[in-house]
């Protein structure tokens, strides 16, 4: 006689295996009616041989990786699809799906934008300046002024830039009087500081410069680094570069997405698309040193450019002019206001504790690299 015990869990058993296997029938073909791969649009608002285009690519080109082809993202340069400065909007209306820029490009549309990037960041670097975006209540407010302005866009700041040159001029600038009259190029909130300082400011993106230097339209020009400057041609037009500036002292890139098609993304691709952003940020802060000194180099060895530390007098000239623009822009504008805050009490405690903590690292390239620094082998 068989036990009815013994053969009860062997159904159950049974059972689940095969609600299993119809649950697996069921689940096959719509798999099977997948409709493939997420594909993306994007322009940069950088010309095709800048390597800042270069740098829109390698993100794409990470994602593209992590997400093992479910998302596919393409990136064109500058003015294929729109001009640099009309990223914004064409991402916001889904022209574009995304892009990779600057928030100073936008100023025309919220001020305080170039505040990510635009002015001496009360004394951090980028990297400082990222860290207060990450957790210092920057993220926050950059999605408020997005909305402020009605932008359907999702940003990513990444990327810690280097300080950038004082510009390119004809002669060297040895005060800040000197400065009065120039027809000179650069943008966002550096407009208003230049303009403040005497100069005749003209905004251009980074792929007309040369050009307009070449026909006289610019006496003088800033962009950003050796490579971008160097391959662009400005040491075509100039044989003086001044280094050191406060007017884009942290600036950061930006990632921008279509929010609508953003959000409609499975959750998994967002959380790579964030990821990916912070890694490339890292990879890229390590590509533009081994590169951007080898360029720098080379400026001086092959195209015989003559670089000059630019003079502190005009370096302070630029921190007042800075903080007059500032208090005319708080008071035109709440958020900017509450941006600049937000920035000084993060800045105070950051710089604070930079300040006191890290070794300068003067004496050391002194020491091994300097004029009296003994031979090694």
């Amino acid at each position: 006689m068989t036990n009815t015990k013994d053969r009860t869990p062997s159904r159950r058993r049974f059972l689940k295996v095969a609600t299993a296997g119809a649950a697996a029938t069921v689940a096959a073909p719509a798999l099977a009616q997948s409709t493939g791969p997420i594909n993306m649009r994007w322009q940069s608002t950088w010309p095709a041989k800048d390597i800042f285009h270069e740098y829109a690519q390698d993100y794409a080109k990470k994602v593209n990786d992590m997400t093992g082809g479910d998302l596919k993202i393409e990136v064109l340069p500058a003015g294929a699809v729109v001009p640099a400065f009309g990223l914004l909007d064409a991402v916001s209306k889904g022209t574009l799906d995304g892009g990779h820029g600057v928030m100073v490009y936008h100023y025309g549309k919220q001020t305080a934008l170039a505040l990510w990037g635009s002015g001496p960041a009360y004394a951090m670097d980028a990297n400082m300046l990222l860290a207060w975006h990450k957790f210092g209540g920057g993220k926050e407010l950059l999605a408020k002024l997005y909305a402020s302005i009605n932008a359907n866009v999702v940003s990513l700041p990444y990327g810690p830039m280097p300080t950038q040159p004082l510009g390119w001029f004809k002669k060297p600038v040895q005060k800040a009087e000197d400065l009065k009259g120039v027809k000179f190029r650069t943008v966002g909130i550096s407009i208003d500081v230049f303009t403040g300082l005497g100069a005749a400011v003209n905004a251009l993106p980074g792929g007309e410069i040369v050009s307009a230097m070449d026909r006289g339209l610019l006496d003088a020009a800033e962009f950003n680094n050796a490579s971008s400057d160097r391959i662009l041609g400005f040491a075509d037009v100039s044989k003086v570069c001044m280094l050191q500036s406060y007017h884009q002292n942290a600036e950061q890139f930006e990632i921008l997405f279509n929010k609508t098609k953003y959000d409609a993304l499975p959750e998994k691709l967002r959380a790579i698309i964030a990821g990916a952003a912070d890694a490339a940020g890292q990879e890229m802060s390590w590509k533009a040193i081994d590169r951007y000194s080898q360029d720098y180099a080379d400026l001086q060895s092959k195209d015989k450019v003559k670089f000059y530390k630019t003079p502190d007098s005009i370096l302070q000239k630029q921190l007042e002019a800075y903080d007059e623009v500032v208090a005319k822009k708080s008071a035109e504008n709440p958020l900017f206001k509450e941006i600049v805050e937000s920035q000084l009490a993060f800045a105070k405690r950051a710089t604070q504790w930079e300040q006191d903590t890290v070794v300068n690292r003067r004496m050391a390239y002194n020491h091994y690299f300097g004029p009296n620094a003994k031979k090694r082998t």
